[in-house]
C-alpha cells in the first residue's frame, strides 16, 4: 500500500468515527447543560466552594467567576512548582525558576500548555498530577462554560441571565470530561501507554547502552491532554514518545480525541437554540476548513520538490517512522486548527508551506473546529461578522438566530477578532526588534533563534501565534526558556485567553437582553449552504488580510526559496 493511500484511508476512518459519535455526544452535552438536577458528587463540590448552583448570573458576574477561578489556578500552580523540591514524589527535581513557573502556570490555566521545559526532566509526580493534569480538566471546562453562556445568549430573550458559571464548570468536568477520560485512558493503557508512579530508572536502548527514564501517570494525562485540547506532554517528545503514543492506532485515537468534543459541540449548539440545522451549518464551515487544510498539508508533505524527499516517499525529516507522512499531516493540521498543541512530529522540520499551514491554522483563531468551547464561541463570533457583511451587501439590518446584530454586537465581535492578531504581531515585532547581549537573562530573538533568515523569523512568529491563540505547539527551534520569552509568551497566553472571553460574555449578555425578531422573507437563512460558504470566505479573507504580510516574510519566503 502506498503511503498516500494509507494516509487517505486513515483520514476516512477518522471521519467515520467522528460521524458515528457526533449525534449521541452532542445530544448528551446539550442534556448536561440544560439539566436542572445536580448529582450528589456535584452537590459536595458546591458545598466545598460555597457556591449556589441555582443562582442565575448576568454576564459581569459570570465573567468574575471565570477570572477569579482562573486567577486562583495560576497562583496555586505557580506555588506548587516553586515548592516542588519539598513535595513527595518529586524525583529529586529542584523548584522551577520564577519566570518559568509563571509561564507554565499561565500556560496550563489558559488551556495552552506551552512548555519551555522537558517534563520528564523537570516535573515530579505531584506537580504533574495535582497541578498540570488538574488544570487540563478545569481549563477545558472553563472554555466549554463560556461557549454555553454564549449559546444561552442566543437562546434566551428579555433577560441578561446566562446561567451559573460554577454549575457549568462542575458539570462539564464531572459529567463530560471525567467519564470520557476514564474510558480513553483505559484504551491507551491497553494499547501500551504507561500508567504508574515509578521513579527514575535505567532503560536499555535499541542502539545499545542505556539512559535514565522516569515513569508516571502518563495515560491519564495523555487522554485529557487531547480530549480537553490542552496539548502539554508528559515527555518532551510529546505524542511522538512511545510511552505516550505507542502505535499507529493510538495516534489515530488521539487525533479523534482532539476533534470529538469541538465538532460535537455544534450539535449541542443546535439543540440548545432549538434549530439543529443551525448547528449543521457551523459544522459544515468547520469541517470544510479542516478537510481543506488536511488535504493541503498531505499534498505539500508528500509531493514537495527535491530528490531526497521523493526518494523517502515524502518529507520524512522530523516525522515518526511509526506514523509516516499521512498520519503526521493529519495530526499537525488537527492540533493547530484546535487549541491543542500536542505534536507527533517536529513542525520545524515540515516543508516551508507545511509549516505555514500550521501557523495559518492557528491564525484563523483555531475555530475549525477549534478548542473545547473556544472553537464554538470563536466560530459564532465570526458568524456574527459574516451576517453583518451580508447585511451590508443588501442594505438590511443583520439578524442572526432571531437577534439583531447592532453596533454594540458588531463592536464586541470585532474586538474579539482583533485582540489576538494585536498580541501576535506586537510581541513578534518587539522580539525581533530587540537585541540583547548573548549573556543577558532576557535573551531576545537575536540569541534564541537557531536559524537565520525566514525560518528564524518563522520560529518567533510561530511561538507568539501559538501562545496568543492558546495552542501550545512550537517549531521547537526557538530557545524559549529565557526570561524574555517565558514572560512575554506567558502574558500573550493569559491575554489571548481571557480578553476574548470578556468580549464573548459581554456579547452573550447583550444578545440575551434582546427580544426575538420574527423571521421575514428578507431574513438571511443562516442554516443554508450559502451562509456556510460566506462564513468560510469571511474567515479566510479576514485572516489573510491580517496575517499575510507576516506570513510572506516567514513561511512563504522559505517555501518559495
Amino acid at each position: 500500500m502506498s503511503p498516500e493511500l494509507a494516509g487517505v484511508l486513515q483520514l476516512a476512518a477518522l471521519i467515520g468515527a467522528l460521524a458515528l459519535v457526533y449525534r449521541p455526544l452532542g445530544d448528551y452535552m446539550a442534556a448536561v447543560y440544560s439539566s436542572e438536577k445536580h448529582l450528589r458528587p456535584e452537590k459536595w463540590i458546591y458545598r466545598c466552594i460555597g457556591a449556589n448552583p441555582s443562582t442565575q448570573m448576568r454576564w459581569p458576574a459570570y465573567l468574575r467567576g471565570v477570572l477569579a477561578f482562573s486567577l486562583m489556578g495560576v497562583l496555586f500552580l505557580y506555588l506548587l512548582q516553586r515548592v516542588q523540591g519539598s513535595l513527595p514524589l518529586s524525583l529529586g527535581f529542584t523548584p522551577i525558576s520564577p519566570h518559568q513557573a509563571f509561564n507554565t502556570a499561565a500556560s496550563f490555566v489558559a488551556n495552552t500548555n506551552w512548555q519551555s521545559y522537558s517534563g520528564e526532566q523537570s516535573m515530579g509526580h505531584v506537580v504533574q498530577t495535582a497541578g498540570l493534569a488538574v488544570q487540563n480538566f478545569v481549563s477545558a471546562a472553563v472554555g466549554m462554560a463560556v461557549a454555553i453562556a454564549l449559546v444561552r445568549g442566543f437562546a434566551r430573550s428579555r433577560t441578561g441571565e446566562l446561567g451559573n458559571f460554577w454549575a457549568d464548570l462542575v458539570r462539564g468536568t464531572v459529567r463530560i470530561l471525567l467519564p470520557l477520560s476514564v474510558v480513553g485512558a483505559l484504551v491507551l493503557v491497553a494499547c501500551g501507554a504507561i500508567q504508574n508512579f515509578a521513579g527514575i530508572h535505567e532503560v536499555g536502548q535499541l542502539t545499545g547502552g542505556s539512559r535514565q527514564m522516569n515513569g508516571g501517570a502518563v495515560a491519564s494525562q495523555e487522554v485529557i491532554k487531547e480530549l480537553g485540547t490542552n496539548g502539554g506532554g508528559f515527555f518532551n517528545a510529546n505524542s511522538a514518545h512511545p510511552f505516550e503514543n505507542p502505535s499507529g492506532f493510538t495516534n489515530l485515537f488521539e487525533i479523534f480525541l482532539i476533534l470529538v468534543i469541538p465538532f460535537a459541540l455544534t450539535r449541542t449548539f443546535g439543540k440548545l437554540v432549538g434549530n439543529i440545522r443551525q448547528g449543521y451549518a457551523i459544522l459544515a464551515a468547520m469541517g470544510l476548513i479542516w478537510l481543506g487544510f488536511t488535504a493541503l498539508m498531505m499534498w505539500t508533505e508528500f509531493h514537495h520538490g527535491g530528490a531526497a524527499l521523493q526518494e523517502a516517499g515524502g518529507a520524512m525529516e522530523g516525522k515518526e517512522q511509526r506514523f509516516g507522512v499521512g498520519a503526521s499531516a493529519i495530526f499537525a493540521t488537527s492540533t493547530t486548527l484546535t487549541s491543542t498543541g500536542a505534536v507527533d512530529s517536529f513542525h520545524s522540520s515540515f516543508t516551508g508551506f507545511g509549516g505555514g499551514l500550521t501557523m495559518l491554522g492557528m491564525m484563523l483563531g483555531e475555530i475549525a473546529p477549534g478548542g473545547v468551547g473556544s472553537g464554538l464561541y470563536g466560530m459564532l463570533s465570526m458568524a456574527i461578522i459574516a451576517v453583518f457583511i451580508a447585511g451590508l451587501m443588501v442594505g438590511r439590518t443583520p439578524e442572526y438566530l432571531g437577534k439583531k446584530i447592532g453596533s454594540r454586537e458588531i463592536k464586541l465581535a470585532a474586538c474579539y477578532i482583533l485582540i489576538t492578531p494585536t498580541l501576535v504581531l506586537g510581541f513578534t515585532a518587539l522580539s525581533m526588534a530587540l537585541s540583547t547581549p548573548p549573556d543577558s537573562m532576557l535573551n531576545t530573538a537575536g540569541n534564541s533563534v537557531n536559524h537565520s533568515g525566514a525560518h528564524g523569523f518563522s520560529e518567533v512568529l510561530y511561538a507568539f501565534t501559538s501562545g496568543a491563540n492558546n495552542n501550545g505547539s512550537a517549531f521547537a527551534g526557538l530557545n524559549a526558556n529565557t526570561q524574555w520569552y517565558n514572560t512575554t509568551i506567558g502574558l500573550a497566553m493569559l491575554l489571548g485567553r481571557f480578553l476574548p472571553m470578556v468580549f464573548v460574555l459581554a456579547l452573550a449578555g447583550s444578545l440575551a437582553e434582546q427580544k426575538p425578531v420574527p423571521e421575514t422573507a428578507g431574513t438571511l437563512r443562516t442554516e443554508k449552504p450559502l451562509f456556510a460558504g460566506l462564513l468560510v470566505g469571511a474567515i479566510l479573507i479576514i485572516t489573510g488580510l491580517t496575517y499575510f504580510p507576516a506570513l510572506a516574510l516567514g513561511p512563504m519566503a522559505e517555501g518559495l526559496s
